[in-house]
C-alpha cells in the first residue's frame, strides 16, 4: 500500500477504536486530521475503505510471522513473541477496531474473518506439531482439533459482551488465554518450560 495511504488507514483505524463506525462521519474525522477529499484520493466508496482497513489488519497480523524467522524455535517462545508482537502492534492488529464493521458491512467482514482465521488456524497447527516434535506438547493430541480449540477462544475474546472493553484490557484477556490453552496442551517438561520463561519474562519487563 502507498505510504500515504497506511497514514490514513491508520488514522481512521484510531477513529473508529474510539467512537466506532456507529458514529462514523467525515465531518467528525477531521478531527483526526483526515478530509474526506484525502480518504477518496485512493478509494472509490466505504466499502473498498472498509476493504483496504480490513486488508491492513490482516497484513499487520501476518507480517509479525514474516519479520521473525522461527525455524529451530521452541514452540512455547513463538507463543511468547507473538502474544509480545501483538501486545505492542495493538492499534494495527487488534480486531477491536473493527468490530462495530461487522455490522454495517457482514460480506466484506465475513470474507476478512475467513481470511484472518485460516491463517492463524495454519500457524497454530505449525506449531502444536513443532511442539509435540520438541515435546513441549503431548504426543496424543489432534492438531487440528487444538486448533479449532484455539480459533475459539480467540473469537471469544473479541466477543464484547464477554469481555466489555472498559473492562478488561486485551493484552491481559490474550495473556490469559494463552497461559490457559499451554497449560491444556503441555507435557510436564513444556509446562515447566513454561512457567520458567513467563517467570524470567515477568522480570525483564518488571517497572516497563
Amino acid at each position: 500500500m502507498d505510504k500515504e495511504f497506511v497514514h490514513i488507514i491508520e488514522k481512521v483505524r484510531a477513529y473508529l477504536f474510539k467512537n466506532g463506525y456507529k458514529n462514523f462521519s467525515f465531518e467528525k474525522i477531521k478531527d483526526f486530521g483526515i478530509t474526506e477529499q484525502d480518504i477518496f484520493a485512493f478509494v472509490e466508496s466505504k466499502e473498498e475503505l472498509v476493504e483496504k482497513i480490513l486488508e491492513y489488519e490482516r497484513k499487520s497480523f501476518e507480517k509479525i510471522f514474516l519479520e521473525y524467522n522461527f525455524d529451530g524455535q521452541n514452540a512455547i517462545d513463538i507463543l511468547f513473541i507473538v502474544s509480545q508482537e501483538i501486545n505492542d502492534k495493538f492499534m494495527d492488529v487488534s480486531p477491536s477496531a473493527t468490530m462495530d464493521l461487522k455490522e454495517v458491512f457482514p460480506e466484506i467482514y465475513a470474507r476478512h474473518l475467513e481470511e484472518r482465521m485460516e491463517f492463524i488456524f495454519d500457524k497454530i497447527q505449525i506449531n502444536i506439531q513443532k511442539g509435540i516434535e520438541q515435546g513441549m506438547y503431548r504426543s496424543d493430541l489432534s492438531e487440528e482439533m487444538v486448533g479449532r480449540m484455539y480459533l475459539s477462544r480467540l473469537e471469544d475474546m473479541h466477543n464484547p459482551e464477554l469481555y466489555p472493553p472498559e473492562r478488561f484490557k486485551f493484552g491481559t484477556i490474550y495473556d490469559t488465554m494463552i497461559d490457559e490453552f499451554v497449560k491444556s496442551i503441555a507435557t510436564d517438561e513444556g509446562l515447566g518450560y513454561y512457567r520458567q520463561r513467563k517467570q524470567l519474562l515477568s522480570v525483564l519487563s518488571f517497572g516497563r
